[in-house]
């Protein structure tokens, strides 16, 4: 390949670690044919009961097509990916959670542009228009999304005093929800116009909102062991949830947290369970599961169009475990039936009663380059491992200074990152 992807791998030795899964995954993708139908394979990072469900949709989509749709579900998704690309042999399709990264490769030139129906299912905050090249188009579109901005409790537990759960622990993106509080308190403290401008790049990390959101992060754990939330998962140890754990009594966690608990656990709006967050009701922050085309091919187009079209989603709700089923972006689209799933349902789609929901902000590290992502993920660890954590503590400047560094190009639209819900 003329580009040269290396500089995006984490360790000098991932691809000799990967060769097996390259060797395959080549061997399935690229049009090669099993029993007279050609293979469309599709990159993941679901495992387990998630990666059953939609391996299960995958084969009734694949029915009376000349296709056979295969589902490759891996921990390590950026580094995999980058892997088969440097080897030649991309999936057909990838699914990833960040724009900041989909944006780089559609600036790389290894994403197919997406027109017609399919770029109709892409508008934001899920799937924003990107100029590459001089030309604008759409490169994904959400498969799956999550509501954040959330607060989780037992119902029959007090929450008095708050003990806030802390677990930040996930394999190679560990820091990632304490990057999810930083970027509440800062929606909700300071506006969605600040936040876009924040996530587009245009706004310091010195600046005086930035900082309110440090300190503001800072009072609310005030006196919790920041040191031990490092090595603990976000998911609690053993796969329990960290509420089931008794050391703490709220959760400051996305929707997609509700298969780890039963109906004794439910939710509130960041900003009615935090007192400091209760300005700016109507926002909240989101998160999704994009596809994206890596191989350019009729069969990979089609297979996106099933995935997002109305038969596709019931599919695949109809194959997901009550706890897992997924939460799509319209009001038109299949939703779950459960208490909380319908909560959620309805708040991603507009929402109800004195403060419905008017923006949807996307995930504001999830739409950085990925450089400065992990730079913020790791800037959590080190405030977190102060005893004392004060904005000292914050490494801001190192933050701004990596936010310098970073050419406009880098970055995704300046108004793209909040839209209104599709409801």
């Amino acid at each position: 390949m003329s580009r040269d992807l290396r500089p995006w791998c984490s360790r000098a030795g991932l691809r000799s670690l990967l060769s097996a899964t390259l060797l395959v995954l080549a061997a399935l993708s690229g049009g090669c044919a099993s029993h007279g139908k050609q293979t469309v394979v599709v990159l993941g990072p679901w495992m387990g009961d998630e990666a059953a469900a939609f391996t299960k949709t995958l084969d009734l989509l694949d029915d009376g097509t000349p296709y056979i749709y295969t589902y490759q579900g891996t921990r390590s998704l950026r580094e995999t990916l980058v892997a088969q690309l440097e080897a030649g042999a991309p999936p057909d399709v990838a699914i990833l959670n960040s724009q900041g990264e989909l944006s780089e490769y559609a600036h790389q030139g290894v994403l197919t542009p997406l027109t017609g129906e399919l770029g109709s299912k892409a508008y934001p905050p899920w799937a924003p228009e990107l100029v590459v090249n001089g030309s604008r188009h759409t490169y994904w579109v959400p498969l799956k999304v999550d509501l954040k901005s959330l607060v989780w409790s037992k119902r029959s537990q007090p929450v008095t005093p708050h003990t806030w759960c802390l677990g930040m622990s996930s394999q190679a993106t560990t820091g990632w929800p304490g990057t999810d509080w930083i970027e509440d308190i800062l929606l909700h403290r300071s506006g969605w116009q600040v936040y876009e401008q924040w996530a587009n790049g245009e706004l310091s990390w010195t600046s005086d909102a930035m900082k309110d959101a440090w300190r503001t992060w800072a009072a609310l754990i005030e006196g919790q062991d920041g040191r031990s939330a490092l090595d603990t998962p976000y998911e609690g140890k053993g796969g329990t949830g960290l509420l089931d754990t008794g050391t703490c009594t709220q959760e400051h966690e996305g929707s997609f947290i509700r298969y780890l608990y039963g109906p004794d656990t439910d939710f509130e709006p960041s900003v009615d369970a935090v007192p400091q967050l209760r300005r700016n009701q109507d926002a909240y922050e989101v998160s999704a599961d994009m596809a994206a085309v890596f191989r350019d091919s009729p069969a990979a187009l089609q297979l996106l169009n099933r995935l997002s079209g109305t038969k596709g989603r019931t599919t695949w709700m109809n194959q997901a475990k009550q706890m897992l089923k997924p939460n799509f972006p319209s009001a038109a689209d299949p939703q779950p039936q459960d208490r909380v799933g319908k909560r959620v349902a309805t708040a991603l789609t507009g929402g109800t009663g004195s403060a419905p929901t008017r923006l949807l902000c996307f995930d504001a590290s999830d739409t950085m380059p990925p450089t400065l992502r992990d730079a913020f993920q790791h800037a959590v660890l080190q405030f977190l491992s102060a005893p004392h954590r004060g904005l000292a503590d914050a490494p801001l400047g190192q933050l701004e200074a990596e936010r310098k560094r970073l050419s406009r190009a880098d970055w995704l639209p300046a108004t793209s990152v909040c839209g209104s819900p599709a409801g």
